[in-house]
């Protein structure tokens, strides 16, 4: 079963990461400047680093459609730069799963594939995918509806520690992100992670820096550009997280019950 994921960032990879251990063929597809935050578990870095590992998984980039059999054959899978997700009408793949967690659709149909998917808020299913996904924390995370939609965005981060909002980092300003710390780093409140412009973006907790974004991307004031985990377990930011791999079980639930 060929699956195309639209999005690549972390949650997007946790799906993959189910799919491609259920013996699905993947592809990927995003931005060709990417906005992943927790970098070290999106295989969306593939397109700027030429290969990606996230757990005991690699990912390589395709810079054309025509290598993505060869990534597949190789028993990886295939990353591209197409936004778009044009790449669908060459391949026609089997099942299509809209990952990019815009809060919106961005442009997905229910016609895109046999089998067409939506991740969190902004889809309903039997209008313009045939099953939505479950992403916000609590008792339904994972969940799959065959009808209607997902819960509303509230725009609150999900509870980790103890925290919310105050673990996310966001650009102080439109312009060009500088990085200075690395993902991994223990930081306490007030640490400056970034600089936008030379405004510093400051660390609101203590914790673990488990994402941040990558040197040189354009952000806007008030984008989401790092994240910082109060449970201190540096590990953590090398696997994928309980929400990414409960969502991506929602996922294979829906492929397997929608193809039989």
């Amino acid at each position: 079963m060929l699956v195309l994921i639209r999005g690549a960032g972390d949650l997007a990879s946790g799906i993959a990461l189910r799919l491609h251990h259920a013996g699905m063929h993947v592809v990927m597809t995003d931005l060709p400047q990417p906005t992943a935050i927790r970098r070290t578990v999106s295989f969306a870095r593939a397109i700027t680093e030429g290969q990606a590992q996230v757990e005991d998984v690699t990912a390589t980039y395709a810079p054309a459609a025509a290598d993505v059999k060869r990534i597949l054959a190789a028993g990886e899978i295939a990353v591209l730069a197409d936004p778009q997700a044009a790449f669908r009408i060459e391949v026609a793949p089997d099942a299509l799963v809209d990952a990019i967690l815009a809060k919106r659709n961005t442009g997905t149909t229910i016609q895109d594939a046999p089998v067409v998917i939506g991740v969190g808020p902004g889809f309903t299913a039997g209008l313009d995918c045939h099953a939505v996904v479950e992403t916000m924390r609590g008792h339904t995370l994972g969940r799959v509806y065959y009808q209607g939609t997902a819960m509303a965005n509230t725009a609150v981060p999900g509870l980790i520690g103890g925290y919310a909002g105050e673990r996310v980092l966001r650009a102080p300003a439109d312009g060009v992100f500088h990085q200075l710390l690395d993902i991994g780093a223990v930081v306490q409140a007030g640490d400056v992670a970034g600089t936008v412009n030379g405004t510093p973006m400051c660390c609101t907790i203590d914790g673990v820096l488990r994402g941040i974004l990558a040197d040189n991307v354009s952000v806007t004031k008030g984008m989401k550009a790092g994240d910082v985990d109060p449970r201190c377990k540096v590990e953590y930011c090398y696997t994928a997280s309980d929400k990414a791999l409960a969502v991506g079980g929602g996922v294979l639930e829906a492929l397997l019950h929608l193809q039989r």
